[in-house]
C-alpha cells in the first residue's frame, strides 16, 4: 500500500499508542494493520502476549472531556501520537480525532508553576502574516496567542511560547491548533487552552527525564532520526516512532500501572519531538504546507490478536484520548506492520471514530519487509535504506540506532510532595 498522507492510533494503550491505542488496522484487501485479534502471526514460535495495538500521538476521535468543550464538535483528530497505540496518554475509551479532550483527573501530579510566558521577540524569520483580519484587527494567530498567554503554563512541545510575530516555533505550535481545527478558532482556543491545562499537570518534559522500570518497557519503543545531507534546518529531518508490542513480556507488569505506561509512553513522544526541533524552526507552516511532522510505526509482530486483556484496552483507550487532545498535527503517516490481513475488519471499524484525514495517514501492511519501499519520495535520500534490515533497509537494527526513554533495573518513586520539596531546594 502506497504512504499517503494518513494519521493513525494503536489499538491498546498515539500523539502520536500501546498495542491497543495504537488500534490494530488492518487492511480489507492485500495489506493488514492493527489491533483486535487475529491469529498471531507465525514468526515468533514462543507464545504471544495478548496485546492489541496501543494508540497515539493525536490521531484518534476526540476523547470525552471533563470540562465542556468550547464548540459542539471535538477538535480534528490529531496525529505524534494511534489506533493501535503508540505515542502518550490515553482512557477507558479509544477514539481518535485530532483534538480529545483530556479529563485533568487523568494526568500525572500537578507540575511546578512556570515562568510566565515570555512576550519578548525571538530571532525573526521568514514570515507568513495573517491576511484573514481587517488591517489592524488581530488576526486568529494573534487570538490565539491572546489566550496561551492568559495561562500560567508557558511551554508546548519543549517550546517556550513567545510573540509569534517574531517567534516562529510558537507560530508553527498555533497555527498547527488551527490546522486541526479546520482554522475554527473557538474549537483551535479550547484545545489550547486543555494542552496547557494538561501540560502544567502531566509535566511531559520532565517525564523525558526519568527512568522506567527496564522489566516493563525495555524493546517497546524507539525514536529513529534521519537527516537530509547538507541540511541544518529541522525541515530536513525525517523522524520516527517506533512500538515494538511483540516486545511485550508481561502485560500485567507493562500495562496493570495504567499512569506508569502513560508516562512512558508521553516519555517517547516528547523524545520525537525534541528530535523534530521545532525550537530551530525558521519557516512558518500553512494550513496546506507542513513539513514539521513524524512518521510512526507499530509493529505487531508475534502479538495475539485473539485475546485483548482489559489492562490494553484501557491503556490503548486512555492513550488515544491523550494524544488526540495534546499533539494535534504531528502525525505525518502511521504504518501498521506485521498485522494479519484477516484484520481488515479493524481498518473499517477505525473509520467511523477516525477523522477523514487522518485515516488517510494509515497504511496496514502483512509484511513488514515492505516498509522500507514506502520511502521512495522522502526528502532524505535513500531514506529506506538506512531503515533496519527486518523493515526491508540495510541500517542497523533498532536497538543500536534508535533511542528511547530511560530505563533501569530499579525504580524509586517518588511522590509529590518529594518532587515539590527538591524542586524548592532547586
Amino acid at each position: 500500500m502506497s504512504a499517503a498522507e494518513q494519521q493513525a492510533v494503536p489499538a491498546t494503550a498515539t500523539a502520536e499508542d500501546t498495542p491497543t491505542s495504537d488500534t490494530a488496522v488492518a487492511s480489507s484487501t492485500t495489506n493488514a494493520s492493527e489491533a483486535t485479534e487475529a491469529p498471531a502471526t507465525t514468526d515468533t514460535p514462543a507464545p504471544a502476549p495478548a496485546v492489541a495495538p496501543v494508540s497515539d500521538e493525536s490521531t484518534a476521535a476526540a476523547p470525552a472531556s471533563n470540562e465542556p468543550p468550547a464548540a459542539n464538535e471535538p477538535p480534528a483528530a490529531a496525529e505524534p501520537s494511534d489506533p493501535p497505540t503508540s505515542e502518550s496518554v490515553a482512557a477507558p475509551t479509544a477514539t481518535d480525532s485530532e483534538a480529545a479532550a483530556k479529563t485533568e483527573s487523568d494526568a500525572p501530579a500537578v507540575a511546578p508553576a512556570a515562568t510566565e510566558i515570555k512576550d519578548d521577540a525571538a530571532p525573526a524569520a521568514t514570515e507568513t502574516k495573517d491576511t484573514g483580519a481587517p488591517a489592524g484587527e488581530p488576526t486568529t494567530i494573534d487570538k490565539l496567542w491572546a489566550a496561551a498567554k492568559a495561562e500560567k503554563h508557558p511551554e508546548i512541545w519543549g517550546v517556550t511560547l513567545a510573540d509569534p510575530e517574531t517567534h516562529i516555533p510558537t507560530r508553527i505550535i498555533l497555527q498547527k491548533y488551527l490546522n486541526a481545527n479546520d482554522g475554527d478558532l473557538a474549537k483551535a482556543k479550547d484545545q489550547l487552552i486543555k494542552t496547557l491545562h494538561w501540560r502544567s499537570q502531566a509535566r511531559p518534559v520532565e517525564l523525558v527525564k526519568k527512568a522506567y522500570l527496564r522489566a516493563k518497557f525495555e524493546g517497546l519503543g524507539y525514536v529513529t532520526q534521519y537527516r537530509q545531507e547538507g541540511s541544518t534546518e529541522p525541515t530536513g529531518n525525517e523522524v520516527f516512532t517506533w512500538n515494538i508490542y511483540g516486545s511485550v513480556k508481561s502485560i500485567d507488569e507493562t500495562f496493570g500501572d495504567l499512569q506508569d505506561f502513560l508516562n512512558w509512553r508521553v516519555a517517547l513522544m516528547e523524545q520525537a519531538l525534541q528530535a523534530l526541533d521545532l525550537n530551530s524552526a525558521t519557516q512558518p507552516i500553512t494550513a496546506e504546507e507542513d513539513p514539521y511532522k513524524i512518521f510512526q510505526v507499530h509493529d505487531y509482530k508475534s502479538i495475539s490478536f485473539l485475546r485483548q486483556s482489559p489492562q490494553v484496552k484501557t491503556a490503548s483507550a486512555e492513550t488515544i484520548k491523550v494524544f488526540a487532545q495534546n499533539y494535534p498535527e504531528l502525525l505525518k503517516e502511521k504504518f501498521f506492520v506485521n498485522v494479519p490481513a484477516i484484520m481488515g475488519f479493524v481498518y473499517t471499524f477505525m473509520k467511523l471514530f477516525v477523522a477523514p484525514k487522518t485515516i488517510k495517514k494509515f497504511h496496514p501492511m502483512s509484511n513488514g519487509g515492505n516498509l522500507a519501499a514506502e520511502f521512495g519520495q522522502s526528502k532524505v535520500a535513500a531514506l529506506g535504506e538506512k531503515l533496519p534490515a527486518n523493515y526491508g533497509g540495510k541500517g542497523a537494527a533498532l536497538e543500536e540506532q534508535g533511542t528511547g526513554p530511560l530505563l533501569a533495573d530499579e525504580v524509586h518513586e517518588t511522590s509529590e510532595l518529594e518532587e515539590r520539596a527538591a524542586e524548592r531546594e532547586l
